[in-house]
């Protein structure tokens, strides 16, 4: 199932008003639903999507989430509504969680993410 970029968005607004207000606190740039897919340029083509990303930079501080990444991983794996709710839900909280962190100068996500992403470049050959 695809669920509409639309959908998506009112998704995404519902989920936010469930986190606390304080999460939000210096996040100026917002939560951005981006039309495109973003495949990780490190893997296969249409092996691996970037389906959210944290900024800090010149723009300020921000949460971008990849609306095209979500459905390709949709249509491949057959997602239902569940499975969007869930994923949709999993990585606007840990986007949030590299905000927070950023805030606090902290990076214990960060590291765990660079395991995570050297485990899958063994997975797939080392030739990352």
């Amino acid at each position: 199932m695809i669920l509409t970029i639309d959908r998506v968005n009112d998704l995404l607004d519902d989920m936010a008003d469930s986190f606390p207000a304080a999460l939000f606190d210096g996040l100026n740039g917002g939560i951005n639903l981006l039309e495109e897919a973003k495949p990780d340029p490190e893997f296969p083509e249409g092996e691996m999507y970037i389906l959210g990303e944290y900024c800090d930079d010149l723009l300020g501080q921000y949460i971008n989430l990849y609306y095209g990444s979500f459905a390709a991983l949709a249509e491949r794996e057959d997602w239902g509504q569940e499975t969007w709710e869930d994923e949709l839900y999993t990585t606007l909280s840990h986007e949030l969680t590299h905000h927070m962190e950023g805030r606090g100068g902290l990076h214990a996500l960060d590291d765990r993410d660079a395991e995570e992403l050297e485990e899958y470049r063994r997975e797939y050959g080392g030739e990352m």
